[in-house]
């Protein structure tokens, strides 16, 4: 069977959230072994960063084309890097520092609320009735899953700051989606930029803050893995599929990641759901599988 150009974007993307969820395991691992959470992103990015720059330094053509981008380009990769990067995978790590990861997970999922509302004006992207009800279910998940709200005074500060990341990182969906759908710049050279720009925010505003520790070999592989294999790679090609994917499929691509990161915690990190937890991950991801049962048009 041949692939089309939409599926092969599907398959690639429903790829990079899987890999992106095993990520989360990784990362509660990791910061169990003490490894502050934002010196451990900017580490992380940093790295991946430096994975990429070779494949794009070997790249005279991208050079050339990154040289003649106007002020304003340079204005808009700059800001893809503070929110995709900097905030959204700071607040993610600190999220994970004073959360349950399926509890993180959950509120990030949220982006796709904000991205729907907001990509309507902005990337004249507008959901079909069908979507809207998947999303309305996923809406009702949430609100199963945190009710009642009995949080204590770490996890009042953790859903701040995930909160934070939400709007963050549904703005980096809107400006990622707008920047590859002008095709102007190839996707290695928007996720070196970006990443670049900032993961080296990240990590000076980790060392500044929490200090460098002394990692085992370890803890530099699960950074080793996490940067080359679910960022360097798992970043560019996510950046490709955005090219084909709306931002609202794309947003709900990434949301089965509700689903996948609970599993894997529960296997791997012990941390079990109750019947409620589970109803209501249940119900948000039937919200996400109807939006993507089928590609709906899109009025432009």
């Amino acid at each position: 069977m041949r692939l089309t150009p939409h599926l092969r974007a599907v398959l690639q993307a429903l790829l990079v959230a899987f890999l992106w969820s095993t990520s989360w395991v990784l990362i509660k691992i990791g910061l169990q072994r003490e490894i502050p959470p934002l010196t451990f992103a900017g580490l992380r990015y940093t790295l991946a960063f430096l994975c990429l720059l070779p494949f794009f330094l070997r790249r005279s053509d991208y050079r050339t084309l990154l040289k003649a981008q106007t002020r304003r380009s340079w204005m808009w990769l700059l800001l893809l890097g503070l929110l995709f990067y900097t905030a959204t995978q700071g607040a993610q790590f600190v999220g994970l520092a004073l959360l349950p990861a399926a509890t993180v997970n959950l509120l990030l999922a949220c982006t796709a609320v904000v991205v729907a509302l907001f990509g309507i004006r902005m990337l004249a992207e507008r959901p079909t009735a069908l979507q809207w009800g998947g999303m309305g279910l996923y809406l009702v998940g949430v609100a199963v899953y945190f009710y009642p709200a009995v949080l204590a005074g770490d996890q009042i500060i953790g859903i701040l700051v995930v909160s934070g990341g939400v709007l963050a990182n549904a703005g980096s969906a809107l400006l990622g989606r707008a920047i590859n759908r002008e095709g102007v710049l190839p996707p290695l050279i928007i996720t070196t930029v970006s990443m670049g720009i900032g993961a080296v925010v990240l990590l000076a505003v980790g060392i500044a803050t929490q200090g460098m520790p002394i990692l085992s070999i370890t803890e530099w592989l699960i950074i080793a893995w996490l940067a080359l294999v679910n960022t360097a790679f798992a970043f560019t090609l996510w950046n490709h599929t955005l090219r084909t994917l709306t931002a609202l499929e794309s947003s709900l691509i990434n949301n089965t990641m509700l689903i996948q990161i609970p599993l894997l915690a529960w296997v791997f990190l012990g941390e079990a759901l109750d019947i409620k937890a589970i109803l209501a991950l249940v119900i948000a991801g039937a919200g996400i599988l109807i939006v993507q049962l089928r590609r709906l048009p899109f009025r432009r």
